[in-house]
């Protein structure tokens, strides 16, 4: 009888690529089938994060949870995969021994052993990360016309507040033909919009030909709009602000596959904080370059940033806070410092109080929540491109989709109504939306059907 399977994925986009390959790996295994409800599996697989402290805890707390559901006898195995298990194998399987199996960021590909019980030993750990390609087994889990794509693995830099190089190594880059291959194939499966996700995404290409790392991004997002014909967006994220050429500013500018949305972790504007960051970039060159991609129409720009570094002083952080009510960025993204083991930042002195971290990051939320709705409300009265992703979470009786500066889960989304009737469009399907109504996260509008009688005019945002 063929065993029943479910996947948990924590973590970030990349971690979830990771996940979809572990899927497709099973369901090329006859005697294992995917289920989306644990109560219906016999297996569970926990695919974990290990970047901050609240990932680990949902981590650990999701584990917890499944190994109980084994011990009630509703569960025969518990499978645990990911960036935890990478980091704390050893713990993991001392302190939960009812763990099945434990594979890390370059022995995940191991899943089927795992769930058969053949692995030599029940931790199976080896340092760096697996680096897929386009042949690799795959199931696309996201839901729509939309499909993440990770072109690189691993992590150069040397950020004093990040463990991801320690857990994922060195970056190691996917060639040019194997990323376009995979997007091609991603394309003629239906999917509309391609989102590429790296650690540190302008830094692609920089281990395949360092003479030309400046350009290689360039060289790629070309290629796919040549060649890629069935996607229609091409979205970016984790663009960090080096590598930052004016050719890749032009291709923001000029393509229209290549989506004006740019998600540029910043972390701080102080000189202090930032050389203690080990950012290798300073205020006027963020400046600089925020200037710059103004400077291309309608761009959407977000970017993170972390509260309570230590030593930030409080005028450290009303610069930050003075800078963001200055620039007045699309999205906004806050996490308080997480002293991680084995970096450079938790070995550092004068730690910022717990409450006085929450404090500033409630603080940049509620002056972003101010700018966001401004800027949302510019939306009503025009008209955009809407991707169809599906019924809303939500609203249950409402389908929503997402404008081009909206990227899934971190972004709002457009929640769609049929005033003006016509036909229902189905998930991946492109619509043109009047916008009526903002808050500081969403937007709602109607569908204009596709021969609308004299239903008004407004701006084509796309």
């Amino acid at each position: 009888m063929r065993k029943k399977v479910h996947m948990i994925s924590l973590g970030c986009p990349k971690n979830r690529v990771d996940s979809e390959v572990m899927v497709g790996l099973i369901q090329q295994d006859d005697e294992f089938d995917m289920v989306g409800d644990i109560e219906q599996a016999d297996f569970v697989v926990v695919n974990t994060c290990g970047f901050i402290d609240a990932a680990k805890e949902e981590s650990v707390n999701t584990i917890l949870e499944m190994v109980e559901l084994k011990n009630q006898g509703r569960l025969q195995k518990v499978i645990v995969t990911g960036c935890l298990s990478q980091r704390y194998s050893g713990d993991l399987e001392l302190e939960i021994p009812e763990v099945d199996a434990i594979l890390g960021t370059q022995t995940f590909t191991s899943i089927n052993r795992a769930l058969h019980g053949t692995l030599e030993h029940k931790t199976y750990i080896q340092p760096g990360s697996f680096i897929m390609d386009n042949e690799v087994a795959r199931t696309n889990t996201v839901r729509g016309g939309t499909a993440y794509l990770k072109i690189a693995e691993g992590c150069s830099r040397t950020c004093s507040f990040c463990i991801i190089p320690k857990i994922r190594g060195n970056q190691q880059s996917r060639t040019i033909e194997d990323v376009v291959l995979e997007a091609r194939k991603l394309g003629r499966a239906g999917v509309k919009e391609v989102i590429l996700v790296a650690q540190d995404m302008t830094s692609y290409g920089v281990d395949l030909d360092p003479k030309a790392n400046r350009d290689y991004l360039a060289r790629l997002l070309h290629r796919l709009s040549d060649e890629a014909e069935e996607i229609d967006w091409v979205r970016l994220l984790y663009m960090y602000p080096w590598n930052f050429t004016d050719e890749l500013v032009e291709i923001f500018r000029a393509d229209n596959r290549i989506l004006p949305y740019v998600d540029m972790p910043l972390q701080h504007i102080s000189k202090r904080v930032l050389k203690s960051m080990r950012r290798n970039i300073q205020r006027d060159a963020q400046m600089n370059l925020i200037e710059r991609l103004r400077s291309i129409d309608d761009l959407v720009l977000r970017t993170t940033f972390i509260a309570g570094y230590p030593g930030e002083t409080d005028a450290e952080f009303q610069e930050l806070y003075d800078w963001v009510k200055e620039v007045e960025f699309d999205r906004v993204g806050v996490f308080t410092f997480s002293p991680e083991e084995g970096t450079l930042a938790a070995t550092l002195d004068d730690p910022v109080e717990e409450h006085v971290k929450h404090e500033r990051r409630d603080a940049l939320m509620s002056l972003q929540q101010e700018i966001s709705l401004r800027k949302n409300e510019l939306w009503i009265g025009t008209r955009t491109e809407v991707l169809v992703d599906g019924v809303s979470e939500e609203h249950e009786f409402v389908l929503e989709g997402r404008h081009y500066g909206q990227a899934p889960d971190i972004d709002g989304v457009v929640y769609l109504s049929f005033d003006y009737g016509g036909e229902m469009p189905t998930p991946g399907d492109f619509v043109e939306v009047e916008i009526q109504q903002a808050t500081e996260y969403d937007l709602m509008g109607v569908v204009i059907p596709k021969d609308p009688l004299n239903l008004g005019s407004g701006d084509l945002r796309i």
